[in-house]
Order: C-alpha cells, then sequence, then structure tokens
C-alpha cells in the first residue's frame, strides 16, 4: 500500500510539474532566432516586396531625390514555425467553449510578450537600423512590427534597392524597382517591408448610380427607365432583422465601431444631416461620431490625414454604421498617407495595438492579392490575427468589380483574370460580398415597397427576394431582362449588343479563392508565378457549398450593395462635398447626390451588426466572428440546404432563419483579354475559370458560394442565436 501511495504521488508530482511546464512555456517569448553576426556582403532578398508596376521598364522615369523623406516605412517581423503553431492554437482555443482560455483576450503588450520575436531579435534589428541612418519611430505592442523613418538615400543603400519615380495610367508614383535584401544574419526574423511605395488602396468598394433622371419625387426617380427605391435606414432595419433588435433596447448602447480611412469628413455636419433627416438622432439620442488620429503604445498619433478625396468612402462608412447601430459611438479612425506607407494600413496598426482598441473595425479598402505582394499579404494576416488575439471583430469589403479585384473598374471588359482582394482573405477577418434585391427582374415592386410619403423615408415592407450584386452584361439575368436572351457571350451574345454596351462597365460584390496571398507574379494585376492562395481554415471546410479548392474562399457573408444602375435600389447617403460629386442634402432623400452603392455599404452595417452582437453578450467582445458564423451555417444548411431560408422566398421566408440563401444569380463580369474569359468571338467574352470553356465565375448556389458566400442575415436571429 505505501509503495501504491508513493507512486500516486510521484505520477500528481509530475502531471502538476508537467502543467506548470506548459503553461510556462505558453508565457516565454520567442526564443531568439538570430545566431550568426552580421555581414554586409552575405544578404538575402525579400521577396514579394515589389509593386508589378515598378518592374515593368517603361513606367520609370528616374530614381528619386535621395533627400526624399520615406515616412513610417514598417517592417514585418517573422516568428519560427513552433512559434506560430502556439499562436494559431492560442486563437483556435479563444472560441472553444471547452477551453480555460475561452474568451480570455490579451492586450497588445501580452500579446507581444507571448507571442512576438524575441527582444533580443529585436534589439539586432533596430540597432541595424539605426547604424544606417534610420530613425526608429516605434517597435509596436506586438513585437511584429516595427515603424522607421529615413530618406530615400538611406533606405536604398541599406536595402540594396532604388526608389524612382513612376508613370503608370498617367499618374505618377513613388517605388522601389526591385527586392530589397537585407543580411543574412537577421533574415531568420524579418518577413519583408510592408511597402516602399505611394500606391494607395483602391476604395473601389463605393459606386455612384447613375440615373437618366434623378428629380422625380416620392421614391420614384428614374433609373434606367425604372422607379428607383432607395434604401433608407428604416428600410435596412425592416429588411435584415434590425426592428426586433431595436424594440428589444439592442440598438449600440455603449459600443463603439471604428472605420479606418486615409482622409477626414469634407463636413462632419454630413452625419448630422444624415441622422436628423431619417430621425435616428430623436429615437437613438445616445449615437455619436468621434474622429480620431490613433496613437499606437508607446508611440506618437499618426499624422491628420485632412481632407482627400476619399471624403466621400469615410462619409458613408460612418452613417451606415451609424444605421445600423444607431446608438454606439462610430470612431472615424484616419491617419496621413505617406510615400512609402498607406494611412488606412497605419490607422489599423495603430488602432489595434493602442491601449484601448475598438471591439469592432470595418475596413472598406484593398488591393488585390497579386498587386499587395506576399510581405503586405502576410502584414494583414499577422495583424488579423492580433486582433482576433484581443478580442476585436474585423470586417472588410471584398469589392465591387465581381471576381476581378485585380482590373481597373472603369474599364469596358477586364483583360486581367480572375483575383481578389489580398486585406480581406485571411481566416482572422470577415470578408463582406455585395447582393441586390431581384423585386424589379420579379416584377413585384409593389409587393415589397409602399409610396414614400415623408420622413423618416422608409418604403420596405418586410425582407425582400435577393441575388448577387451584379449590373454588368456578364450577368445572364439583365442579358434576359435587357436583352431578350439568356446568353451573354460571343459575336451575338448581349455583351456585345448594343443594349448590351450600356452595361459594359464592371460593376458587382466580389468573390473568388485567394489565389496569390504568397509568392510572386511577373505581370501586374495577374495571377501567375509563384502565386500561391491562403490555405482553408478548417471552420470553412465544413460548410455546404464550400468548393474542395484547399484555399480561403471570399465572401463570407453578403448584404445589399447595389448602386441601382440596373435593378432600382441604391443607399441614400448624404455627402456634400462639391469637389467630389457631392450636393445639398435637402428635399426627398432619392434624389440626393451622394446615394451610391458598393460593398463599403454592406461591411461597415456587418460591422454594426456584430457591435449587437457584442451589446447582447453583456457588452463583451466576441473577437474573429467566423467560427460562429460557418458553425451556425452548417446547422442551418445541413447536407442538401435549406429551402425555407431560399432568399427568393423573400417576405415568405423562414422567421427563424440566420442567413438568407442566395440561390440564383451570379458575380460573372466582361472581359476583353485571354486570362479566364471565354470569349469564343466578339470583342468581349465573361469571366470563366476556363478560357476554353464556358465556366462562370461565379454563380449563386445551395449554401455557400462564391458570389455571396453564406447569404445575407437576419441580424435578430444572428444575435439571438449567438452561443452565450
Amino acid at each position: 500500500m505505501a509503495s501504491r501511495l508513493r507512486w500516486l504521488s510521484l505520477t500528481l508530482c509530475a502531471l502538476l510539474l508537467s502543467g506548470v511546464s506548459a503553461a510556462a512555456e505558453e508565457s516565454i517569448p520567442g526564443r531568439p532566432l538570430l545566431k550568426a553576426a552580421v555581414d554586409e556582403r552575405q544578404r538575402v532578398t525579400l521577396e514579394g516586396n515589389t509593386r508589378p508596376e515598378a518592374r515593368v521598364a517603361a513606367n520609370d522615369r528616374q530614381a528619386v531625390a535621395d533627400s526624399l523623406p520615406l515616412e513610417h516605412v514598417l517592417l514585418q517581423l517573422k516568428r519560427s514555425p513552433a512559434q506560430e503553431k502556439a499562436v494559431e492554437a492560442y486563437i483556435d482555443s479563444l472560441t472553444d467553449r471547452g477551453s480555460p482560455n475561452y474568451h480570455h483576450w490579451l492586450t497588445a503588450a501580452e500579446y507581444g510578450r507571448r507571442f512576438g520575436v524575441a527582444q533580443s531579435d529585436i534589439g539586432r534589428i533596430t540597432g541595424w537600423l539605426k547604424a544606417k541612418g534610420m530613425t526608429v519611430n516605434l517597435v509596436y505592442p506586438s513585437r511584429m512590427m516595427i515603424d522607421f523613418t529615413g530618406t530615400a538615400g538611406q533606405v536604398s543603400r541599406a536595402f540594396n534597392t532604388e526608389i524612382h519615380r513612376l508613370e503608370v495610367g498617367g499618374v505618377s508614383h513613388v517605388a522601389n524597382v526591385r527586392d530589397p535584401q537585407i543580411p543574412a544574419a537577421l533574415a531568420p526574423a524579418v518577413e519583408g517591408i510592408v511597402s516602399l511605395h505611394d500606391f494607395r488602396p483602391h476604395n473601389k468598394m463605393i459606386r455612384r448610380q447613375v440615373r437618366a433622371d434623378g428629380k422625380q419625387p416620392a421614391d420614384s426617380g428614374s433609373c434606367f427607365g425604372q422607379p428607383c427605391y432607395d434604401v433608407a435606414p428604416g428600410d435596412l432595419a425592416t429588411i435584415y432583422g434590425l426592428t426586433a433588435l431595436f424594440n428589444a433596447g439592442l440598438s449600440g448602447q455603449g459600443e463603439v465601431i471604428a472605420t479606418v480611412e486615409d482622409t477626414n469628413l469634407y463636413a462632419n455636419s454630413d452625419w448630422t444631416t444624415f441622422r436628423n433627416v431619417f430621425q435616428l438622432t430623436t429615437k437613438y439620442p445616445m449615437g455619436n461620431l468621434t474622429v480620431v488620429h490613433p496613437t499606437p503604445s508607446g508611440g506618437k498619433a499618426c499624422g491628420d490625414p485632412g481632407v482627400n478625396d476619399d471624403d466621400g468612402e469615410a462619409t458613408l462608412d460612418v452613417e451606415w454604421a451609424s444605421a445600423a447601430a444607431p446608438s454606439a459611438t462610430i470612431m472615424l479612425a484616419s491617419c496621413a498617407n505617406t510615400f512609402s506607407t498607406d494611412g488606412v494600413q497605419l490607422a489599423i496598426q495603430d488602432l489595434v495595438n493602442s491601449s484601448k482598441p475598438p471591439p469592432v473595425i470595418s475596413v472598406s479598402y484593398g488591393f488585390c492579392e497579386v498587386d499587395n505582394g506576399a510581405a503586405d499579404n502576410a502584414s494583414f494576416n499577422t495583424l488579423y490575427q492580433q486582433a482576433a488575439a484581443q478580442g476585436i471583430s474585423v470586417f472588410v469589403a471584398t469589392g465591387d468589380s465581381g471576381p476581378t479585384d485585380c482590373a481597373d473598374s472603369t474599364a469596358n471588359g477586364t483583360p486581367d483574370g480572375i483575383g481578389v482582394n489580398g486585406w480581406a482573405t485571411t481566416k482572422f477577418n470577415v470578408a463582406v460580398g455585395g447582393t441586390d434585391f431581384r423585386d424589379t427582374f420579379d416584377g413585384t415592386n409593389g409587393a415589397y415597397w409602399t409610396g414614400n410619403t415623408g420622413a423618416p423615408w422608409s418604403t420596405a415592407k418586410s425582407y425582400v427576394p435577393e441575388m448577387p450584386w451584379n449590373d454588368t452584361c456578364a450577368n445572364a439575368m439583365i442579358a434576359s431582362y435587357y436583352g431578350g436572351t439568356t446568353v451573354s457571350y460571343g459575336a451575338s451574345g448581349f455583351c456585345n449588343s448594343h443594349t448590351g454596351s450600356s452595361f459594359l462597365e464592371l460593376g458587382g460584390g466580389e468573390g473568388g479563392p485567394s489565389s496569390c496571398y504568397s509568392g510572386s507574379s511577373p505581370t501586374a494585376h495577374v495571377v501567375g508565378g509563384t502565386c500561391k492562395g491562403y490555405p482553408k481554415p478548417t471552420f470553412q471546410a465544413v460548410v455546404l457549398g464550400v468548393p474542395h479548392d484547399g484555399v480561403r474562399d471570399i465572401p463570407d457573408v453578403s448584404l445589399f450593395a447595389s448602386d441601382g444602375s440596373a435593378w432600382s435600389h441604391n443607399y441614400a447617403t448624404c455627402f456634400t462635398d462639391p469637389n467630389n460629386d457631392g450636393g445639398p442634402c435637402t428635399g426627398n432623400p432619392v434624389i440626393w447626390a451622394g446615394n451610391a452603392g458598393g460593398t463599403s455599404y454592406a461591411t461597415p452595417i456587418m460591422a454594426a451588426i456584430q457591435a449587437l452582437v457584442d451589446q447582447h453578450a453583456a457588452g463583451k467582445p466576441q473577437g474573429d466572428p467566423l467560427p460562429t458564423y460557418y458553425a451556425l451555417a452548417k446547422t442551418e444548411y445541413g447536407t442538401s440546404g435549406s429551402p425555407t431560408c431560399s432568399a427568393n422566398k423573400g417576405k415568405a421566408i423562414g422567421a427563424g432563419c440566420v442567413f438568407h440563401d442566395i440561390v440564383s444569380g451570379d458575380v460573372i463580369q466582361d472581359c476583353r483579354g485571354t486570362i479566364d474569359c471565354y470569349r469564343p468571338s466578339g470583342t468581349y467574352g465573361v469571366l470563366s475559370t476556363s478560357s476554353s470553356l464556358y465556366r462562370p465565375a461565379y454563380r449563386a448556389t445551395l449554401g455557400y458560394d462564391l458570389a455571396t458566400g453564406l447569404g445575407s442575415v437576419n441580424a435578430y436571429n444572428l444575435v439571438m442565436n449567438w452561443p452565450k
């Protein structure tokens, strides 16, 4: 008996020591990765750190002056594979209800101490930068990013590259013309330079409507000969189940939603007017707007950007976040651009690494993966990963060009093929796509909309049937409705017809597989070379309809995003900047100049819905929503789909559906090249996963699809079914 007790005692001690050892191991900062002495003669190239346009000799004008300041250059650091597994495991445990780590969010400093690069390695890297004449502005608390400043001459000499002026499409730019290099001794802890250029992320996520006559009263302005039905905040609440939440006292009280920008508002009064006209201020007086230039812990506030041409984007972001969570604080977080770093990216970095980060962040900007480059793609993954560990929910717009994010949205037919927004393809952010309402196509406007009788200008009667947003001639539904044919390609197809030419400009909610998260392509805007997609998350693979493609697919969810060009619906927006197509916000909102569409609207709305989820959870942040989204969808769609939750049912849709399954329509765009373009004859073809066969990219199907993801949401059911 004594020997048995002694054995049990020793076993128990061993188990306890093992547990202590495991816990200690989890908290140990990254072990030093840098062993060798720095030898400037032994260098390695940081691949994927050059814009593809900078590799085209015809774009090159000349080297910039050595004195040109490159401010807030971001150097992305790298963990060991073992450390990367540790942070992945920790983040997985945060949403595992059986784990002691469940919702045990970290601060930025705690995250850095637990999962950041070793302090000794950071000291060696910053020491090298300083020796090369650079000013180290900040080592972010995450210990995964260094912010430094230098002149173009200093940076060029330190990284063995050259900074040149370029001219691309008639626009002047600054960029490095070859991948930078660093001493091989530093390489184990360095991922790359996020950017050494001033190419700005596009906000193609906003699209202005086009009307033949926008001055008709009572919601009857003409949209290509059809009555216009603008979506007001009250309509949004009716269609997506927000009204029931508001009636239950959940309208965002105490919550903060941050929209990130590289500009301030043209006029803060536009936000106030929007809320007053639609009676949000009267009903929800707690709602307010703050404008900040975020300060990371240990650093200084980023530069005030003033007002620039992105002010329309900033305006719609804050207005429609407020429409969906009218009692919340809307934080416009803006940072100035530099010659080397984008202000929106700085704003996200500084917010996540601040002493009190917002629980929800909305991002309406992006670059396609292949142009963004491997280092920048990795920086977003690391940043959103950190956000997830801190309990922050990040929502990113997929874009407004169907499956062709790399394309110029004003082009008649894309030559660039399929590609997605690299800012949206990590598994730590919600990628938000776009839908349109199909009542005009069905001839049922009267069943879903009433005549407008004045403030608060709401006319929607119920949920309205949805389809993917796609305003192009390649859309089979547009070809049928406007051209009397179901064929959009070929010399006699709709895209090559006189009527079809009115629908050639790209426009529609984006979706598709990640294809160039790592590696690089030799051709601008085109996936190729060593490109590889972001691996598919385990939680995404379990839902009906998700492609067996081995990579991350987007979007995750979608909401109404149309600009009204084809089907008569768009968003009312108060935007008064006369230098950027704005105008007075007077009279019937149907005639306001700022009215528009785009996934830029859907994204802050989904972010606001998450704020309502947080509020219902006693104000506690919920972190990355994706595992929960896909778990709920797995239950709703099962193995054969849910006819009850079909978006085609409109007002007859099931009362308990969390997701509205978009099952008809497509996001196919017109094309004119040889890449991912099915063009058997004629000038214009349609995007296809094959250039020799018609394999349209992409159609809506049962369950998940690359056109709308899991579909749109009933906000009330999403909030009430969120696991407690």
